[in-house]
């Protein structure tokens, strides 16, 4: 059985470096091309930087490969036969000391890729701002997170599996819970531990943005800014939250670089995912896949742990569900990408609607330029990757049309004649 696992974890780790590798060539070659939406350099820029995060994500593909074989052949059996050497008797203590040790373990080896990214890839092209300080305070605050709440959680589910023989549909409802409490608790409780949060003080944006979610149906627990800029460039905006804690936060670059109608129309877009309950239909999907996690894994045979040298308690179910759930996500998340594009088409409309088409495209192509988003990738890595339509065709349902008799070039960015501010 464990040999079959390992087959099959074999065969998704070989997609996702082929996807990458056809995914690099593509840029590759296009970034050559006649450049769209930005100027040459920007355009030639931007593909660089695209193929610079594909590669170190291809690293990653590799090394999560080796990770999986090494815990399957290796791993879990000198993990867990070095926890019962020091004579530990409680269950529920040795589940807890694999779990410590196993996501450690992981998060040692992910964590190169990250400084990678952050401190070459992004500092190279002038997207981060993170501080040394900065950065190792973020992973204090994410490992006490981890320690206290994530550990929390994983001795309950622990406590599930020792006492339930259906202990998997349990677990399944406890994890669904948990997403929920997140959405609630995330603007006002998780969000303010990495960022700091300030009332929108521009009064006419407020007023405006106000009104637009009164035409729509929305409330929302105030209006914030976001010190988005202290990490990065990159500019954003959503709506947070469930119930009375949804908050509209808006990125500080955001409001930089757009002006009012440009905000307004982002907005638009956000509400349209409002008011079709997309956020909803996103749950009830990933309710989906969890559900067929904990049905894969609850029904597993005893004799797989047995021959990862370990016995079935509970952190070690936990961990081997942690192990093999990347490859259920992967084959899952194209339907949930098919869904979520054709939700994001009907957001544009909404946000076109209330917000004005010009200025959605409009902001949409200084998005493009800011974020140094390549607008064009190869069509296996959309099908399998993009939870957003491609960039191109979402404005060519806005009625954009790259022509230069009726656009301008500003900065490298295509903007419409007579945008007003």
């Amino acid at each position: 059985m464990l040999q079959a696992l390992i087959i099959a974890f074999t065969i998704y780790a070989l997609i996702k470096v082929y996807v990458s590798v056809m995914q690099i060539g593509y840029i590759v070659t296009e970034r050559q091309k006649t450049p769209v939406l930005m100027s040459s350099e920007k355009y030639i820029e931007a593909g660089n930087y695209a193929v610079a995060k594909e590669k170190l994500a291809l690293t990653g593909h590799i090394i999560e490969y080796l990770l999986f074989v090494w815990w399957s052949i290796i791993g879990f059996g000198l993990l867990y036969n070095t926890i019962i050497s020091y004579g530990f008797n409680s269950s529920m203590l040795i589940s807890i000391l694999f779990l410590i040790g196993f996501f450690a373990l992981d998060y040692i080896v992910s964590l190169p890729l990250l400084i990678y990214q952050t401190f070459v890839i992004d500092k190279k092209y002038g997207f981060t701002k993170t501080t040394i300080k900065l950065f190792v305070t973020d992973q204090i605050k994410s490992i006490a997170m981890f320690l206290t709440i994530g550990l929390g959680v994983m001795a309950l589910l622990i406590w599930i599996i020792s006492s339930f023989e259906a202990w998997w549909f349990y677990g399944f409802i406890v994890v669904i819970s948990l997403v929920l409490l997140i959405n609630f608790a995330y603007p006002t409780i998780i969000a303010p531990m990495f960022n700091k949060f300030t009332p929108l003080e521009d009064l006419e944006l407020k007023q405006k943005i106000e009104k637009l979610m009164d035409n729509s149906g929305m409330k929302a627990n105030g209006l914030f800014v976001m010190d988005a800029s202290k990490r990065d460039g990159k500019l954003n905006a959503y709506f947070g939250g469930l119930g009375k804690s949804k908050r509209v936060v808006l990125f500080d670059t955001l409001i930089e670089k757009l002006n009012h109608n440009e905000l307004l129309a982002v907005l638009g877009h956000e509400l349209g995912h409002f008011k079709h309950g997309d956020i909803w239909k996103n749950i009830a999907l990933m309710s989906i896949l969890f559900f067929g996690i904990f049905f894969i894994i609850g029904h597993l045979p005893n004799e797989i742990f047995t021959e990862l040298k370990a016995t079935p308690i509970a952190g070690v179910i936990i961990a081997f569900l942690s192990l093999i759930a990347p490859l259920i996500i992967f084959i899952w998340m194209p339907i949930v990408s098919l869904f979520s594009r054709h939700n994001e088409y009907n957001a544009d409309k909404y946000g076109s609607s209330v917000g004005g088409g010009e200025y959605l495209v409009s902001a949409l192509l200084k998005l493009v330029g800011e974020n140094k988003s390549f607008p064009k990738s190869h069509p296996l890595y959309i099908f399998f990757y993009y939870s957003h339509p491609p960039i191109l065709e979402r404005l060519k349902k806005l009625g954009y049309k790259n022509d230069t008799d009726t656009k301008m070039q500003t900065d490298g960015i295509f903007t419409f004649i007579g945008e007003s501010n």
